[in-house]
Formats: structure tokens, sequence, C-alpha cells
């Protein structure tokens, strides 16, 4: 986990950033969990990210108390830009113009992996008395294999192997199979055979 700027500095790092949006998301009720980039490294070996990606259930009816926990000037999260990612299911940013930090927020569909990763969130803490919800590693590695057969880039594999080695007899094999099958990215967790 990148390390937290210090109290008072006047800018956010990413830390200070997650622990906010958690803070937020609890308050309002609002499911979510921390996945990409910064789950990989929760999970498997550390190495520097900026990135924040964040999966939301995020209802209309709560999009303007979403957007005045991220106020102008200090945040850029204009409240039109969220209502049509949440009417399309599609994703928006949260952008800390102090520190050039941004948050990608996806809105969670109404799947069934969607419904199942939201349930299987783990508690994870960011700081000595911060705390976020990250998607579980077994959904990590899911998201990591539908990334690669998108894309190809070899990141993701790397990623994948790091909390397979980090988390070691922790994963549940048999769920990812499951779902690698439903997916359609069993060609790709076949890539991973069990030591």
């Amino acid at each position: 986990m990148a390390p937290a700027e210090p109290a008072g500095s006047g800018e956010r790092g990413p830390a200070d950033l997650l622990a906010h949006l958690a803070t937020s998301l609890a308050l309002l009720e609002i499911p979510y969990l921390v996945t990409g980039s910064m789950a990989t490294i929760a999970y498997g070996e550390p190495r520097f990210t900026n990135d924040i990606d964040v999966v939301i259930a995020l209802p209309e009816e709560k999009i303007d108390a979403f957007c005045d926990r991220f106020p102008s000037p200090e945040y850029y999260c204009p409240r039109h830009m969220v209502l049509d990612a949440v009417q399309k299911k599609f994703q928006f940013n949260i952008i800390h113009p102090a520190s050039g930090l941004k948050i990608d927020m996806m809105i969670a569909t109404d799947s069934a992996f969607d419904r199942s990763r939201l349930n299987r969130g783990k508690r994870i803490a960011t700081s000595d008395d911060e705390f976020a919800l990250f998607a579980s590693p077994e959904d990590v590695i899911l998201k990591k294999l539908i990334y690669y057969q998108e894309g190809r880039s070899e990141k993701h594999l790397r990623d994948i192997a790091g909390v397979l080695k980090v988390q070691a007899e922790r994963i549940d094999r048999h769920y990812i199979a499951q779902w690698a099958d439903r997916l359609g990215v069993s060609e790709e967790w076949g890539l991973f055979p069990e030591q």
C-alpha cells in the first residue's frame, strides 16, 4: 500500500484518498469493493501504484449525498457525470486536483459475478486505524483473467502470479475454476496449474 501523506500536508496520498472514500461509503451505506492494482498489492507482491479502482453499487437516490462528500474545488466529481454512469452502468472518475490522484469508480451491474463479489468483500487495514473493503483475492484474480483475455497484457499475469504466490493455500482454487468456466476464462486460468 502506498504510504499516506502526513496529516496537515495539504495533499492527499492514495491511502488518504481511499480512507476518505471508504469512510464516505460506510456512512452512506453504499456497497463497494476496492479492486485492480491496489487490491493486487494488498494480496500479492508490493509495487507502486497511484491507481484506485473501485466497484460501487450506487443507487440514484444516493447520488447527491455521495457527491456532497467530494465537493468542488477540492474534488472533481460532477453530479451529471455520476448520474450518467449510474444510469448506463458504466464508470466515472473522482479527481483530487491538488495531488493529481484519481479514483476510477465502476458501477456494479446486476450480473451474478458482480453480486457474488460484492458479497465476498474483505475488510483490510489501509493504515493503522483505517479500513476499506477489498474484493476477495479470488475475485481479483478472476477480473485479472478477464483483463488479460481482453488485452493480453502480461502485467495481469504477473499480478495473478504474485497473488497466488503470497496467498498460496488460502486461495479457493475451486471457486476460481467454477467462475472461470462461467466467465469464459478457463483457458487463461489454465496458465496457473496448482504446484
